[in-house]
């Protein structure tokens, strides 16, 4: 049986992209850290690739077994690990997301369509971040339900108190007789986790009080599930798993970026609603599989 090596930045997200992609090949492996060694070792793996240059002086890792068939990394702190550790173990290399900056020379590369990705045989452009969805039963819907997924502010995006709390006023009002099942995450500030506990919801997850993750309980059970606009990970677990209906909730944001590209590029396609105060019906599914079904390694 064939066994991957995955290399994680311990960014859960992009974790979550390398487990996916051996889950649906249903194929062994194993997991550990890496990280640049220096500050500066970063940027040094950019010459270095251009170069030709494969060393593991530039970042650490610690590997038990050395046999693997391939070796599977997510985001930039991962890309130059990912092609050292394959020429040493004579592995296939694969990146979960386009590795820019550095040379596009993996065996295999999953590019999502927001970075518009060039045309080569190696790279298979797909339209989300890979999800692999399993519930875990921590919640349990006892009639027609809802769910809420709450993030919070990141680089690009800015929640704004007042505008969710808009938004959940106009939620509830169109959902009267449904239980409400909401959650925050680990970026949602305490401004924002109080609000949400004022409101007393049928179900609801703190996560600072309570680091659980009911996002796959709520996808396989509720009629729609309301995401707030600031992770492409929970969204494209929204549009991979269940029967779902999809609502991306938008936040404030200075300008076009490729959050925004992505969630309106879904939208077109139909997997998902950009709540403009109405609720439409969207719940068309990405069907990753699919896109592994010519891949060989």
């Amino acid at each position: 049986m064939k066994r991957a090596l995955i290399l994680s930045d311990d960014r859960m997200g992009h974790l979550n992209q390398s487990l996916a992609f051996v889950k649906y090949l249903d194929i062994s492996y194993d997991v550990v850290s890496v990280k640049f060694r220096f500050r500066w070792a970063k940027a040094l793996s950019y010459l270095f690739d251009r170069m030709g240059i494969y060393t593991q002086m530039l970042f650490d890792v610690q590997i038990s077994n050395e046999k693997y068939d391939v070796i599977v990394g997510t985001g930039s702190a991962t890309s130059y690990a990912t092609k050292v550790l394959a020429k040493k173990l004579k592995a296939k290399s694969v990146a979960m997301m386009l590795p820019r900056g550095y040379r596009y020379d993996f065996d295999l590369i999953f590019a999502q369509s927001h970075d518009t990705p060039s045309k080569q045989h190696n790279i298979i452009e797909v339209p989300a971040n890979f999800s692999y969805v399993e519930p875990k039963g921590v919640y349990q819907a006892k009639k027609s339900a809802i769910g809420i997924v709450v993030g919070g502010d990141n680089a690009l995006f800015t929640m704004s108190k007042q505008r969710l709390q808009s938004q959940l006023e106009s939620i509830v009002k169109a959902y009267e007789g449904y239980e409400i099942a909401i959650t925050t995450s680990p970026r949602t500030s305490d401004e924002v986790e109080a609000l949400v506990e004022s409101y007393g919801f049928d179900y609801q997850v703190i996560f600072s009080q309570n680091p659980i993750n009911p996002i796959p309980d709520f996808l396989e059970q509720c009629e729609s599930v309301f995401i707030t606009g600031d992770s492409t990970s929970m969204i494209s677990e929204a549009v991979s798993y269940g029967r779902s209906n999809v609502v991306v909730l938008p936040l404030e944001s200075k300008e076009a970026n490729k959050f925004t590209r992505f969630v309106e590029r879904l939208e077109h396609e139909g997997y998902l609603h950009i709540f403009d105060g109405t609720v439409q019906k969207r719940n068309r599914k990405i069907d990753f599989k699919a896109y592994l079904k010519e891949v060989d390694l």
